[in-house]
């Protein structure tokens, strides 16, 4: 096997989402609160528009490798909408999930030992694809006692000659973080200074709550635009995450690189797909606005939950739908017989004797914290934080 790919780590996050999911197959009742997905199913006239594409014979063959046409110019108008950066639709690439947008991207940009600025904690996904593509991830350090905001000093800390990208998340996964207008502006003025490329992945950009908003970095510092990377897709703002269509916008030097690369490993994105994907975009927002209210609900018990649990420090994460806490409260202690010295024991220990899947905090770069995602019922949200509540509260 090459030494490239036995590098690759597994997705913690699918990696926990299977093992709750096979022990409900065997009959147990367990709470899983790893996947990154909505509950919600997706809305009825997305549906409708799949079964109607999946009768037109266009859709059953080979397409454009980047996308639909009609598809591309919703995506570069949803784009000048939302993110107020204005793009052309031959900037846009649309990809098998914005995952792919996320590896196609880096092996665009990078060369062997480009460096990639990673604010920590992280997406699981961005330091494997970085490295697949020869770069290497550099962890910038987001501190608890300031919401884990990304901030210009940190990044000033971890420049070097050998950095490239800055990678930009806000809202946040894992840590629900979302960086105020002037930090956007603060951050995307550093970057063009120092003449950086930015890949910002704004898959969350819906997702914000208690009367934050979010800021597109391209939009709020067009200066950028021709040294930007925009990643974005259907998945989480309309409960399309078994859909796979993402997308990435750049200058079109780089969007016609991407195209090329894609042509090479798996050609269009599937046309059906592409098709719902377009009335997603093209169509109302009651659905999406429907689904942040609820969120927003689960996101605030969560946290209530967490912070009265023993031994747990919970930041109120202000947009995705994930909360962050830390366990570190618990180091020490023994929790059903097993000795807690990092997040993995709680992890397991969680698994092991209430039946409950979190993922650790070690796949995000953070030792000693939790993610839990808040994208499920909330009577199995309140269900599976009551057990791990009586779990802490019998540490010894």
């Amino acid at each position: 096997m090459s030494g490239r790919v036995a590098a690759v780590s597994p997705s913690a996050t699918l990696a926990v989402d299977a093992k709750a999911k096979a022990l409900a197959a065997a009959g147990e009742d367990v709470i899983g609160f790893g996947a990154g997905e909505p509950d919600f199913p997706t809305p009825d006239p997305i549906v409708a528009a799949a079964e109607e594409a999946c009768r037109l014979p266009l859709n059953h063959h080979y397409t454009a490798t980047p996308g639909l046409g009609a598809l591309r110019e919703a995506i570069a108008e949803k784009t000048t909408r939302d993110s107020g950066f204005e793009v052309a639709a031959a900037q846009v690439v649309v990809t098998n999930g914005a995952k792919q947008a996320v590896y196609e991207t880096f092996m665009a940009l990078l060369d062997p030992g480009d460096e990639v600025l990673v604010p920590a904690p992280y997406w699981t996904t961005y330091p494997e694809a970085i490295a697949l593509a020869g770069g290497v991830p550099v962890a910038v350090e987001t501190e608890e006692s300031t919401g884990f905001h990304l901030t210009v000093e940190a990044l000033d800390r971890a420049l070097t000659a050998a950095t490239k990208v800055l990678l930009f998340v806000s809202p946040n996964n894992p840590t629900g973080a979302v960086c105020t207008p002037e930090e956007v502006r603060e951050i995307g003025r550093w970057a063009a200074e120092q003449g950086l490329w930015v890949v910002t992945d704004e898959i969350y950009e819906h997702l914000v709550y208690g009367g934050r908003t979010f800021t597109s970095m391209p939009g709020a510092v067009p200066e950028l635009a021709e040294r930007c990377v925009v990643i974005n897709g259907v998945a989480k703002t309309y409960a399309m995450t078994g859909w796979r269509v993402g997308w990435l916008v750049a200058p079109r030097d780089v969007a016609e690189a991407v195209s090329n690369l894609q042509s090479h490993s798996c050609g269009n994105v599937d046309n059906v797909a592409q098709q719902a994907a377009l009335v997603a975009l093209t169509g109302p927002m009651g659905t999406v606005a429907a689904m942040r209210e609820v969120f927003d609900r689960r996101r605030v018990t969560m946290h209530q939950m967490l912070s009265e649990c023993e031994g747990v420090n919970c930041m109120e994460p202000e947009g995705a739908f994930y909360a962050f806490p830390s366990v570190k409260g618990l180091y020490g202690r023994r929790l059903g017989g097993r000795l807690v010295e990092s997040s993995l024991d709680v992890v397991e220990a969680a698994i092991e004797q209430v039946r409950v899947a979190v993922v650790p905090g070690e796949a995000f770069g953070a030792v000693g914290y939790l993610r839990l995602s808040y994208a499920l019922s909330d009577e199995s949200l309140v269900e599976g934080v009551s057990r791990l509540a009586k779990l802490f509260a019998m540490a010894e």
